[in-house]
């Protein structure tokens, strides 16, 4: 039986590959992503950790691109490719991890809505509709201020605030599941709702998270840009919308100093673009409704 599974999972992967492989503008942008991922893990390797030191910066302050600094300096003379390198970890971290912790919230709201039905469903759902209506940057922006400035309190910022989406299409996909007839030989068998919840509606409807998850990750990205920018993030650390801000406060847009506001900006939308990309192409694959088959 487990060869059995594996082979079908193998199979499975196979297949998948192949269907992804037709989508080119998914390929361009799993090869981006793939690229930024070795970049950022190879990070201490290539441009070391003393790439965020301020007393040992090695230029001057705001110098422009040159052979020395491609990218040119900070306010403090640190090389901002060294720290455009160094902060696509935090990013792409807080990316990953926000995104993971609202697609983990939806799908078992929605899951959970879904199965149960009635009076339930009805409560939940109106509280996910409040939570869909406001604005998520607010709501991030409020819980940012606070509670402690660190990345795990952006993480939970954005997490907790942008389930709602994700929560909604579980519970549609949930009871078209459930209406099928092999849930009602399940019950009729003596499975219970841990049985039915979680041995046949969600491989149902993990797909679907696959694709949401995807997808999620640059808005998650883009918002903790947004509220490092805003002076919400840890100021400890390095990232792409913390030295946005930091450009900001040097005076970067005012004094004409585009290197410093042009490579963060760039990455942010880079980056946000190959997510989309393979979370449009991964959607299609996984989506029966889009014609191409699993």
């Amino acid at each position: 039986m487990t060869s059995l599974t594996w082979e079908r999972r193998k199979g499975s992967a196979v297949r998948f590959w192949r269907a992804y492989r037709a989508h080119r503008a998914g390929l361009y942008g799993l090869a981006g992503l793939a690229l930024i991922g070795l970049l950022a893990l190879a990070a201490p390797l290539l441009v070391g950790s003393d790439v965020q030191s301020v007393t040992n910066a090695p230029g001057t302050a705001l110098e422009a691109p040159s052979a020395a600094f491609p990218l040119g300096t900070d306010q403090f003379g640190r090389s901002l490719l060294g720290l455009l390198v160094w902060g696509a970890r935090v990013s792409l971290l807080v990316g990953l991890l926000a995104a993971a912790l609202s697609v983990a919230i939806g799908t078992l709201v929605g899951i959970v809505a879904g199965h149960y039905g009635g009076w339930f469903a009805t409560v939940v759902m109106r509280i996910t509709d409040w939570f869909l209506v406001m604005p998520t940057l607010v709501l991030a922006i409020v819980l940012a201020t606070v509670m402690s400035r660190s990345v795990w309190t952006v993480v939970l910022a954005i997490g907790v605030t942008s389930w709602p989406t994700t929560a909604r299409l579980v519970r549609a996909q949930t009871i078209a599941v459930e209406s099928r007839p092999y849930i009602e030989r399940a019950r009729a068998l003596g499975g219970g709702h841990r049985h039915v919840m979680t041995r046949h509606v969600l491989p149902n409807v993990m797909p679907l998270v696959l694709a949401q998850t995807t997808l999620g990750i640059s808005t998650a990205i883009l918002t903790e840009a947004t509220l490092a920018f805003l002076g919400l993030g840890d100021p400890t650390v390095v990232s792409w919308g913390g030295m946005l801000q930091d450009a900001r406060e040097a005076g970067a847009v005012s004094s004409g100093h585009w290197w410093y506001l042009a490579p963060p900006g760039i990455a942010i939308a880079l980056v946000a673009l190959a997510f989309t990309l393979c979370g449009r192409a991964v959607e299609s694959v996984l989506n029966p409704k889009l014609g191409v088959g699993r």
